[in-house]
């Protein structure tokens, strides 16, 4: 297998509702694993936590989650952004994933045609992941 950079996003209640939610905006095989599936932890609270989940969408993007046990702190989620990007050729699927992501939360920036002539937008969605979608503008000459 070659070396892959997969996000894994830390909640601390819902990841579950968050996986899924990413599963409904880029479809895929979505695995799910609880803290009591693999009594992997002493606080009864956490046991149908998510331990760990992972989304692959059909064209091989990877998402997980989990959830973050009681008994640590939440890793804060400032300063970073998941990007999306594609070529013209893959404006549908990537408006198609904007619209659903932008719709549970809110806009930053508009998706739109860019100054580098690209459409681009931010967004974040309701489980306060913030977002970028980059579709290639047409080629220059």
């Amino acid at each position: 297998m070659a070396t892959r950079l997969d996000p894994y996003l830390n909640f601390r209640d819902d990841a579950r509702q968050a996986i899924e939610f990413y599963r409904d905006v880029f479809g895929g095989e979505l695995t799910i694993s609880t803290f009591a599936d693999f009594q992997a932890s002493e606080d009864p609270a956490d046991a149908d936590k998510v331990m760990h989940s992972q989304l692959e969408s059909p064209t091989g993007l990877v998402l997980m989650a989990a959830d973050t046990p009681s008994s640590m702190e939440v890793p804060t989620g400032a300063g970073f952004s998941i990007s999306l990007s594609g070529e013209q050729a893959d404006d549908a699927e990537l408006r198609g994933y904007w619209d659903k992501l932008s719709s549970s939360g809110s806009v930053t920036v508009p998706l739109e045609v860019a100054p580098w002539g690209d459409a681009f937008g931010m967004c974040v969605d309701g489980f306060g992941v913030s977002w970028l979608v980059n579709i290639a503008g047409p080629a220059q000459a």
